[in-house]
């Protein structure tokens, strides 16, 4: 594999975390030819791979077995990296350990400096100074349901951070298998949101809190209307997540991991379901797409319709399998959507989802996917 693959000002870059290492495939807005360079940060297990386009740094949420939990940025597209001076710490009194960081969001465009982070266990931080140093959000942390908090299949993970893009005061944190926590003060208090959000595999179905969310969402132009799939159907809430509906009619199972909001229509969404969970069970163990066959699946409204997309995607023994951050959206016209797999393989239209290529082939297990337009 190459590292010295020229990327330039108005390329697109695809930004692929895996078990084995970081990967970029770039190329211009047309995006009909890709080169890929990597692996970077190979000495980890790379949870969530992000761009932020206020400075044009990549962040890397590394994770090793031996070495623990950090973040790596590159300010020169991947060429050289260095991790964070200080990582972040559970500092609330309590001997909690910090373990694998799952997600990186950079802060708003009106917040120089500030990076937002969630790990496990069920913890969030901010940054205000790039990454040098980490603040924890310890109202979340030591919320008055904690002792409740039971984690899912992957731990207690706090893995979908979604900003208010016209309010730093508010925001929203998904939580493994906790449910989705609001924050209208800009983090001193944290309410649980999760009204009409069914959670079967615990004695009561709609809890306030227990619900699990695989992935939750916003457009930026409409922060009030929210998405998750979740290990029991999709939803979505249209009142900042005061309530939601369930959305999975129409969808071959309820059960999935990615979720994705087109770049330009924050009506239009993107599932791939997995495994039989529609046949009333909670999740299944195959976590496979189903049928075997790969199939996206198109809402442009909001999830009260379903479209299957399967030109050009495997239609048979496809035993495939993605994981929480593995899809991803551009901001272009008509609409990109990538998706990359735990068999290592990437996927992407550049029509909206009507029709699909193959990326790349043979990386090591995908754990994340994200896109941008480098500034």
């Amino acid at each position: 594999m190459t590292n010295d693959v020229e990327i330039c000002k108005g390329d697109v870059i695809v930004m692929v975390g895996t078990r084995k290492g970081a990967f970029l495939l770039s190329g211009k807005n047309s995006r009909d030819d890709w080169q890929i360079s990597g692996p970077y940060c190979e000495d980890g297990d790379v949870f969530h791979l992000t761009y932020d386009p206020r400075n044009g740094a990549l962040l890397a949420a590394v994770n090793n077995v031996f070495w623990g939990s950090q973040v790596q940025i590159s300010t020169n597209l991947g060429a050289t990296w260095t991790a964070s001076e200080g990582n972040p710490k559970i500092s609330d009194g309590s001997d909690l350990p910090l373990g694998r960081i799952w997600h990186i969001s950079p802060g708003r465009a009106d917040e120089p400096g500030v990076l937002y982070l969630g790990a496990e266990p069920a913890s969030l931080f901010r940054s205000h100074d790039w990454g040098n140093n980490w603040e924890q959000f310890s109202s979340l942390t030591r919320h008055p349901t904690r002792d409740r908090w039971q984690g899912g299949n992957g731990g207690l993970c706090l893995h979908s951070i979604v900003l208010d893009p016209s309010s730093r005061q508010r925001m929203w944190a998904g939580i493994s298998a906790v449910g989705v926590f609001r924050t209208e003060d800009g983090g001193e208090t944290w309410e649980p949101r999760n009204s009409g959000v069914r959670s079967d595999f615990l004695p009561d179905p709609f809890p306030e809190y227990g619900q699990c969310p695989h992935k939750v969402l916003a457009h930026p132009s409409r922060p009030e209307v929210l998405y998750q799939q979740n290990h029991c159907g999709v939803f979505r809430s249209d009142d900042a997540g005061d309530n939601w509906h369930d959305v999975t009619d129409g969808l071959p199972s309820r059960f999935g991991f990615v979720l994705g909001v087109h770049g330009q229509d924050p009506g239009t969404i993107y599932v791939m379901p997995e495994d039989s969970a529609s046949e009333g069970q909670a999740g299944g163990e195959r976590r496979y797409v189903t049928d075997a066959k790969m199939r996206i699946y198109r809402s442009r409204n909001g999830g009260d319709d379903w479209e299957a997309l399967s030109n050009g995607l495997p239609s048979e023994h496809a035993y495939l399998h993605t994981m929480r951050e593995g899809m991803a959206t551009d901001d272009l016209d008509p609409g990109g959507v990538y998706v990359g797999t735990t068999s290592g393989d990437v996927f992407h239209s550049r029509d909206d989802g009507d029709s699909w290529h193959s990326m790349a082939r043979y990386l090591p297990p995908i754990n994340s996917v994200e896109v941008a337009t480098v500034v």
